[in-house]
């Protein structure tokens, strides 16, 4: 179980941890992905020393688990993953918490995967907000 720093005050969180942690991941491996330079490449991974697993290709799962994520979040949870991107990001306080949810009702639920893959540094941005909450992904890492 992740232990929540109980000084830290922060709004009911619809996003359980193990959500916002895993699309934290799923963004970040996502984010270091490189263009393919060798599609055609015959060499198994340890003669190529494993660069390709950090290309993207057609048949990388990433993205797809990293979609998959977010559009399986109900409606306040997915309100709650923007939220806390913004706040990480600086456009919210945390105090603010409630005008980003408003505000983040304007990314409806078909356009919330591409607007969160096409945030620069996403996974930053939501583990700094998470942190502010009290929430660690070391902890979160370490519990699974």
């Amino acid at each position: 179980m992740i232990e929540i720093d109980a000084a830290v005050a922060r709004p009911d969180l619809t996003i359980t941890p193990d959500e916002a942690f895993f699309i934290l991941v799923k963004a970040r491996e996502f984010d270091a992905k490189t263009p393919e330079t060798d599609p055609d490449s015959g060499s198994n991974p340890s003669d190529d020393g494993e660069r390709d697993v950090l290309e993207d290709s057609a048949d990388d799962p990433t993205e797809e688990e990293l979609v998959a994520a977010i559009d399986a979040l109900d409606d306040d949870a997915r309100l709650d993953l923007i939220s806390l991107i913004w706040i990480g990001r600086g456009d919210f306080t945390a105090s603010e918490w409630d005008e980003a949810r408003a505000a983040a009702r304007d990314i409806g639920r078909e356009r919330a995967s591409r607007y969160v893959r096409g945030i620069p540094l996403v996974s930053d941005y939501l583990e700094e907000a998470l942190s502010q909450f009290g929430l660690s992904l070391e902890a979160f890492m370490d519990a699974h």
